[in-house]
């Protein structure tokens, strides 16, 4: 375990996320926004750029036993939240539905079910099925918890109407890539709205598997305090750098 980069308001940590979340006191974290391994490098294809690509990421996208992975991890996110903290998870069809089944397990309740739609989906090579261009983020809170909901902001930002759960963005743009690319990095734009929703200055955020840091840019942006953790230094310095340069980073249009 070790500290790769430290200001004001973000850290970066090198290490294990399992060490690193057993090591944390309880009810310390605020807001957790986790994009785990969703396990799909299973030796197919798919598509990038309009190439056909292996979909293989790595080792940190293979276990055994995905289930047993999800359990644990929801486990530590229970005891390291505080009482009215929150927790956002991104997924797919492939491990949505595991996650939103164990969420109750771990007393854990579902407060909205976000589809973030892509406008500019990667096309189906196998033409036997539709077009994946949605994925699912899904925020939840304790049981007896009372969660934070910036309400008016999202209605300003709306136009002055309610905010719906429907999301519409491109994927990741050219200026958030400038550094290089984690294969399941998330627009900006999507992370900028989850935190102005359901956080204030005086949290402190946690993503466990931070990747190329766009929880940490999009929190610096807001001025609130954030820890990511990765066990991967190539994705670290990605990171590092986006962190450093936060202010010349792109925000992408959401709807």
């Amino acid at each position: 375990m070790k500290t790769i980069y430290q200001d004001d308001l973000a850290t970066l940590i090198y290490s294990d996320t399992f060490d690193y979340l057993k090591k944390l006191a309880s009810q310390t974290i605020d807001l957790i926004i986790v994009d785990p391994p969703y396990f799909l490098s299973n030796g197919g294809i798919s598509n990038s750029g309009g190439k056909m690509v292996s979909v293989n990421k790595g080792k940190w996208d293979q276990t055994k036993s995905p289930e047993d992975f999800y359990r644990l991890m929801l486990q530590e996110f229970y005891r390291i939240l505080t009482a009215n903290g929150t927790l956002w998870l991104f997924g797919t069809m492939h491990n949505i539905y595991t996650l939103g089944y164990l969420l109750p397990k771990y007393n854990f309740k579902l407060l909205n079910n976000i589809t973030w739609q892509k406008t500019n989906p990667a096309p189906n090579l196998g033409r036997r099925m539709f077009t994946h261009s949605t994925e699912t983020i899904l925020w939840a809170k304790k049981e007896q918890g009372k969660q934070v909901f910036n309400y008016n902001l999202m209605r300003k930002l709306n136009n002055q109407k309610q905010m719906k759960d429907v999301w519409q963005t491109s994927t990741i743009s050219r200026s958030e890539k400038r550094f290089g690319k984690h294969p399941t990095q998330k627009p900006l734009s999507i992370l900028i709205r989850m935190i102005q929703a359901s956080a204030n200055q005086n949290m402190t955020i946690l993503d466990p598997f931070v990747g190329s840091g766009t929880t940490i840019v999009a929190s610096k942006i807001l001025g609130i305090k954030s820890i990511g953790v990765d066990n991967s230094l190539e994705y670290l310095k990605i990171a590092q750098q986006r962190i450093q340069d936060f202010k010349n980073e792109k925000v992408g249009k959401i709807k």
